[in-house]
């Protein structure tokens, strides 16, 4: 379970949650509630949750459909648990049959931060036979765990033109971050446009992976969801330094303040200027449709633009989509009348909605919201997400400034 939808296991308290993990399927009402009980755990501390996540993972059998999902989460929940105690557990799944397992383990195992023996490398790599998600995730660990090695170089080069581009970015990205053949990522950056939405996410991944700076301008410009590039930025950044330099904070406020009009969007992504037509666009599962649909809105005048938004205010606010392109245009556009939208959207604390605090932040700079500046300091400090913590320590800084260069005058 994607950790922004953790608000749907807070309501589990953690003895509930220890004994529905291991219940045999049958005696549980409702039994998909054992699988909600191991991501619940995940945001356990205590030994005895850990204990209880160890357990799953070694004992339940997957020939039974919740055991199975139950340990694949509890494999997920040792891996969010980043307690190096797992290791052993999560390296032993390795050799399961259940392919979602090992993958699930291969990722736990890359946030535990695994310093693998010579054995476990060479188990690793013979998982390099197995289907595309599997090898993906085999050759991301790779990458994200700096494993050097001649054995490992060879077998990854010759996958880096493999047929399947999710194989073939990883491999790439690997090449690149660990022996320096920046060069292989060319092909990234054009698949960053292509028609199929899955290889340009699976792109920004892969250049994100491959921390190479050069890179930065192409994600900044992809249509594609500004969390993912968001994520893949920081991860290139990823310094304190760095984040202080003024082309990089130039780079990243483009990036994140997500103006349509700076993207590179296809005809066939463009969208009618008709209300019908951006709604429609605005829901479809493609960011660039959707980002197709919010350049027709950045694009129409004020007051047509002001009626689709009210429009769509009233029936689709509590749609987390809609919800962050509508933070975003009344931002973008200065829209003042709609200012509540930017301080109900920046005070949203369900997960889902946490990218529609990125855009409310800018926002809260463009439409002078000094009303805000408490929320946006706590922001500037408390806030999870790197992007946004960082939005608004910028906007809260530069919103000070303006403050006090009003009062002077």
């Amino acid at each position: 379970m994607a950790e922004r939808f953790d608000v749907l296991v807070q309501g589990i308290s953690e003895q509930d949650a220890l004994s529905l993990l291991m219940a045999q399927t049958s005696t549980v009402p409702r039994p998909a509630d054992r699988y909600f009980a191991a991501t619940r755990l995940g945001l356990s501390k205590t030994n005895e949750s850990l204990d209880a996540l160890l357990t799953a993972t070694n004992n339940l059998k997957i020939d039974e459909l919740y055991d199975r999902i139950t340990r694949r989460k509890a494999i997920e929940s040792l891996g969010r648990r980043k307690d190096k105690r797992a290791i052993p557990a999560l390296t032993n799944v390795l050799t399961c049959t259940d392919t979602e397992a090992v993958i699930n383990a291969i990722y736990a195992l890359v946030r535990i931060d695994w310093d693998p023996s010579e054995e476990n490398k060479d188990l690793l790599l013979s998982l390099l036979n197995g289907e595309c998600t599997l090898v993906r995730a085999v050759i991301q660990a790779h990458t994200r765990l700096n494993i050097k090695h001649l054995k490992a170089e060879k077998l990854i080069a010759e996958l880096c033109d493999h047929e399947q581009a999710l194989i073939a970015g990883a491999a790439r990205a690997y090449q690149a971050k660990l022996y320096g053949k920046t060069e292989l990522l060319n092909p990234l950056e054009t698949q960053l446009l292509d028609t199929t939405a899955g290889k340009r996410r699976s792109a920004v991944i892969d250049l994100g992976d491959a921390i190479d700076p050069n890179r930065i301008k192409s994600l900044v410009d992809a249509p594609i969801s500004m969390s993912l590039r968001a994520n893949s930025c920081f991860q290139i950044i990823d310094d304190r330094n760095q984040l202080q330099q003024k082309h990089v904070i130039s780079q990243l406020e483009v990036l994140l303040t997500d103006n349509p009009k700076h993207l590179k969007i296809r005809p066939e992504w463009q969208c009618k200027p008709t209300p019908e037509e951006i709604e429609r666009c605005l829901s479809h599962r493609d960011e660039a449709i959707q980002y197709g649909a919010a350049l027709s809105l950045m694009n129409l005048n004020s007051e047509d633009c002001l009626k689709i938004i009210n429009s769509m205010e009233e029936r689709l606010w509590s749609d987390y989509v809609t919800h962050y392109y509508l933070t975003c245009i009344v931002g973008l556009r200065q829209f003042s009348e709609k200012s509540y939208l930017v301080k109900s959207a920046l005070a949203e604390t369900t997960p889902q909605y946490t990218k529609s605090r990125v855009a409310a932040a800018w926002a809260c700079l463009k439409l002078d919201l000094y009303d805000q500046l408490d929320l946006l300091y706590q922001l500037s400090s408390s806030a999870y997400w790197k992007p946004l913590r960082w939005s608004c320590q910028q906007v809260f800084a530069r919103m000070i400034d303006k403050q006090q260069s009003q009062i002077e005058l």
